[in-house]
């Protein structure tokens, strides 16, 4: 496993995060080797939401059974949309809301890293921002961000926090592949694919927790309704790429895929979702495949 400082936290973060949305409708007494394999293999940060269901309640059972509270970096959202009215949640209360319902459902008192799962950017951040820091200063989060978070809402939120003596969001958690989506699997979905973002990004050095980061299985031959946003004469290109330039690299073009995420001019700490301890060391052995600039911007030309 490779690490990267991340200095909201102050301490060191793998690059790769386990993602959890596969427990959402796990049953609770659900075997939880996986996590165990996770930390095994390095891994010391997991990736849950208020979304997901049983997710929460079962990373935090498997905490209190194996004593890994301080080990283990526990990243969760909230404030995601209604699904059945579509509703925007990001209002005070909503966000405090699921706040104190992840800290009931994890079993903890503070949450490391808090995100904000969705924006509403007909809301002003002023109030976003003094709610986060309220849970911030009584101890109830450490760090948050914001995911699905448009570069515009970030710079705005920065520019409160510094006007008024708060803290600001400690990164972004959007989408982002060597796949480009062909349009946002969920409402509300942000990818930052596109230059200007990337920029963005590179000048700012704002640290990315980037989700569907093998853009969910599309570089290892899985169709699913996920990877349909993927399949595009675009992507089918940079898959061929990949394929090639992982063979000449003797890795796979998943693990290709996934070098290049992390081979960004700014901090990435890729959400990945492996199944077993196999696809668990895939994803680490990714890490090590060097990319040199030319190469990576060979795989990613449209």
């Amino acid at each position: 496993m490779r690490y990267a400082r991340f200095a909201a936290l102050g301490r060191d973060l793998s690059r790769l995060v386990l993602g959890t949305a596969r427990f959402a409708k796990a049953p609770l007494d659900t075997p939880t080797r996986l996590f165990d394999e996770w930390v095994e293999a390095g891994g010391n940060a997991i990736d849950m939401g208020r979304q997901y269901g049983n997710a929460e309640p079962i990373v935090g059972g498997w905490l209190r059974r194996r004593g890994r509270r301080d080990d283990v970096v526990i990243v969760t959202k909230g404030g995601h949309y209604d699904l059945e009215t579509g509703r925007r949640r990001i209002t005070p209360e909503d966000i405090t809301a699921d706040l104190e319902e992840s800290l009931a459902q994890l079993g903890v008192d503070t949450i490391d890293l808090y995100l904000l799962h969705r924006d509403d950017p007909s809301k002003p951040v002023g109030p976003i921002l003094d709610t986060l820091n309220e849970h911030l200063r009584a101890g109830k989060i450490r760090a948050f961000g914001g995911s699905n978070w448009t570069q515009q809402r970030l710079d705005e939120a920065r520019a409160y926090a510094e006007a008024n003596g708060l803290e600001t969001f400690a990164c972004s958690s959007p989408q982002l592949s060597l796949a480009v989506p062909s349009e946002p699997p969920w409402p509300g979905c942000i990818s930052i694919h596109e230059p200007a973002a990337l920029e963005w990004y590179a000048r700012t050095q704002l640290p990315v927790f980037s989700w569907s980061s093998q853009a969910a299985g599309f570089f290892a031959g899985v169709n699913t309704h996920l990877t349909a946003v993927y399949r595009t004469e675009e992507n089918a290109e940079r898959l061929r790429r990949a394929g090639e330039l992982a063979e000449r690299k003797g890795c796979s073009a998943t693990q290709l895929a996934l070098a290049w995420t992390a081979h960004q001019p700014f901090p990435t700490y890729a959400i990945v979702g492996p199944a077993d301890a196999d696809e668990i060391h895939e994803s680490v052995v990714a890490l090590d495949v060097e990319l040199t600039p030319d190469e990576a911007d060979w795989l990613d030309r449209g």
